[in-house]
């Protein structure tokens, strides 16, 4: 079940508190301020600092 646009709508990064978006694989959300990328792992996104990569 892929994420609800609702979801999307109101996640935002822990670290700088912007929005995020899914990456083109569509298996992560990325920051566009920080550069994070924050792993989809089954249908849940873990929006951990320390379990996201910098991308």
């Amino acid at each position: 079940m892929p994420l609800s646009q609702q979801l999307l709508d109101i996640l935002v990064c822990p670290a700088c508190k912007e929005p995020v978006k899914l990456t083109e694989k569509q298996d992560g959300l990325r920051c566009a301020a920080c550069g994070r990328v924050y792993p989809i792992v089954d249908d849940i996104p873990v929006m951990l600092i320390d379990k996201a990569k910098q991308g």
